[in-house]
């Protein structure tokens, strides 16, 4: 009964006619603004129809409480980061890179996105600490882009110098993940005396990842990885 009661609290009601649907999708365009701007405390019903150039009724219309619009603005947000994990599916994208690259490639993909969306998932991460929902469905999300992730880099199992590739994978896609979550969240200097820049980190993190799962068949053929390139 508490799930269908939390599930009603945060129900949108759909816009049906052009003019409306416009209007709501101007109220989730800027309800993404304001929480890049300002995070969640930025975030009131009052500033969105400022910002939005609607009436009160508009968004009263579509739902009644403002953790509802939040939940929706966050859906309308994630959908651009969804849209950009389609690459992971392109088969074309990754046909005929070596292992190396292939890890490499999985991983700048993977990081990218985090970092070309960090301020609006910067303010996500901070709230999702004292907000249920939008933790549950974080995690949801984080499964969907690491499973695009693994998708991409399974056929390299044979080549995975550990005993059960498919849990080496996932582990690597954590331990990618929550350096990504750290940095959008808190910045480059929170966890490191000396910070990088965003084309560093990611190269660094290539790196690592590559010699996770492939540095012990490199070592074998005799095969040296290059340091991390400033």
């Amino acid at each position: 009964m508490a799930e269908t009661a939390a599930a009603d609290d945060f129900e949108i009601r759909p816009p049906k006619q052009r003019r409306s649907r416009e209007a709501w999708n101007r109220v989730l365009d800027t309800g993404v603004e304001l929480l890049e701007d300002g995070g969640y405390e930025a975030f009131t019903i009052a500033a969105v129809c400022d910002r939005a150039g609607v009436a009160p009724p508009a968004i009263y219309a579509r739902t009644s409480t403002k953790d509802a619009l939040f939940l929706a603005v966050y859906e309308h947000g994630i959908a651009r980061l969804r849209a950009e994990q389609e690459v992971f599916t392109d088969g074309d994208h990754w046909a005929g890179l070596e292992p190396d690259a292939l890890v490499r490639s999985a991983v700048a993909e993977m990081i990218g996105i985090s970092l070309r969306h960090a301020r609006f998932l910067r303010s996500v991460v901070l709230t999702s600490a004292a907000h249920p929902e939008v933790q549950r469905r974080g995690s949801r999300h984080s499964r969907e882009l690491g499973e695009g992730f693994a998708t991409v880099l399974r056929p390299l199992a044979g080549r995975i110098t550990h005993a059960d590739p498919e849990a080496a994978i996932w582990s690597s896609f954590e331990t990618l993940f929550a350096a990504s979550m750290i940095r959008v969240a808190y910045g480059p200097g929170f966890a490191t005396p000396v910070p990088v820049d965003d084309h560093r980190f990611v190269v660094d993190l290539g790196e690592t990842a590559v010699r996770y799962l492939l540095g012990g068949e490199c070592a074998r053929a005799g095969t040296s990885l290059p340091a991390s390139r400033s």
